[in-house]
């Protein structure tokens, strides 16, 4: 082979790298407006905020949602309710397209989704709690995850009253996560059973 050919080859092969890893555009992404995004089946998913003081925090979670077409999002006491600032900031308008509601306390929430035949998953460290990576959902089963305050957790009422309380294995020395983090863990892995 020439120079002029080895040349040509190692362009081409830049060429090739520099298509295959270009960022794709917003229409590349197919995204769809709040209103069609509203008629999308979602999964037997409601996420419930026990107290959680952050409106950022808040947000992000309904940007999660929103991403893994959970179907709604329970606000339980202290959280803040859109509409507010904070929220909006991180929610970009995710707030908007994921239904919510307002329960005054946890535990009103919890068991009004009992009622609705959901079974209750509590995000929590505890003893005998199930590791993520075990945390297998049966297909057809309605699922509440409950994710707690950003100091005190899911409070002891609430996980008294779930049906298992789950726990992502951590090993460095804080053992704890921030909530929008812990909620966007466990929405995937969520989301990859009833979708993948």
């Amino acid at each position: 082979m020439t120079v002029y050919g080895i040349i040509c080859t190692f362009v081409a092969g830049i060429i090739d790298k520099l298509i295959v890893m270009k960022k794709k555009s917003m229409l590349d992404l197919h995204r769809v407006g709040v209103e069609e995004y509203k008629k999308v089946e979602k999964l037997p998913v409601t996420v419930v905020l026990d107290n959680v003081r952050s409106e950022m925090n808040v947000g992000s979670v309904f940007r999660t949602a929103d991403a893994f077409l959970i179907e709604r999002i329970c606000l339980c006491g202290i959280t803040p309710q859109p509409p507010k600032a904070e929220i909006h900031k991180t929610a970009l308008g995710a707030e908007d397209s994921v239904a919510w509601q307002y329960y005054p306390t946890t535990i009103g929430a919890v068991e009004q989704l009992r009622q609705e035949g959901y079974q209750i998953c509590s995000i929590e460290q505890v003893h005998d709690s199930v590791s993520l990576e075990n945390f297998v959902i049966d297909g057809s089963s309605k699922i509440a995850i409950v994710l707690g305050n950003e100091v005190k957790g899911v409070g002891q009422e609430v996980v008294d009253a779930s049906d298992r309380c789950v726990e992502i294995p951590q090993h460095g020395t804080k053992h704890s996560l921030n909530i929008s983090c812990c909620a966007a863990i466990v929405m995937w892995h969520v989301y990859s059973q009833f979708r993948l």
